[in-house]
């Protein structure tokens, strides 16, 4: 049975754009103009993803976000932003959405971000101890951290990082979801000093991350794996 998402957009060419590229893949796509029609059809079938363009003709795309994630909590949501509206990102991140992705994008990108969020909910549902990807290993319940069969010593407060990145691999944190998971401080500042040493312990080349991403002026990604 093919894996149902719902687009929600009001530009016509979007949603034919999005539709043949994720019916080609197997995906079977239900479509919603606008954030009413788009509740109307949560409220009568069960779908597996929702892509969302935040600029939708009657509801204010955030509020619609807002109430997508009250009546369906675990429901993964990636959004559609325009290039320039980092705000309306971190605002769109901490409301729960799962990701996000920029006008004009690319259909590759798009499904690897599909992948990264239903995997990312298979893992929630299934409470994975162990993460794995490209030579890092995680157990958190032994608390366990190893770089290519190497183990990793970290401080406390590193671990705890890492494990909420863990926690929600594939998926962009913003810098206050991760700071509300693991301290009380709102200093942007702090976090980036403890992401540089994570990378200094778990990055082959620190200066060029593969697995700790930033996400700029948004928040930061662990690499989920393929």
């Amino acid at each position: 049975m093919s894996l149902s998402i719902l687009v929600i957009d009001d530009e016509p060419p979007i949603r034919k754009l999005l539709r043949m590229g994720l019916t080609t893949q197997g995906y079977a796509v239900v479509e919603a103009p606008n954030g009413r029609t788009a509740l109307d059809v949560l409220s009568r079938e069960s779908v597996d993803l929702v892509i969302l363009d935040l600029g939708l003709p009657d509801l204010r795309g955030h509020d619609l976000l807002r109430t997508v994630r009250e009546r369906h909590p675990s429901l993964p949501v990636i959004v559609l932003s325009s290039r320039d509206d980092e705000p309306g990102k971190v605002e769109a991140l901490d409301l729960g959405a799962d990701d996000y992705i920029t006008k004009p994008f690319g259909m590759g990108e798009l499904l690897a971000r599909i992948r990264a969020a239903l995997r990312h909910q298979l893992a929630v549902q299934g409470e994975r101890p162990v993460f794995q990807v490209d030579g890092l290993f995680v157990d958190l319940v032994r608390r366990i951290v190893r770089k290519d069969e190497h183990e990793v010593k970290l401080t406390p407060r590193e671990y705890d990082f890492l494990r909420v990145l863990v926690q929600h691999a594939g998926k962009v944190l913003t810098h206050a979801q991760l700071m509300s998971e693991v301290s009380n401080s709102s200093d942007t500042q702090y976090l980036r000093v403890y992401m540089r040493q994570l990378r200094q312990k778990l990055e082959a080349d620190p200066e060029r991350p593969r697995l700790l991403l930033t996400e700029t002026g948004v928040g930061y990604r662990l690499r989920a794996p393929e």
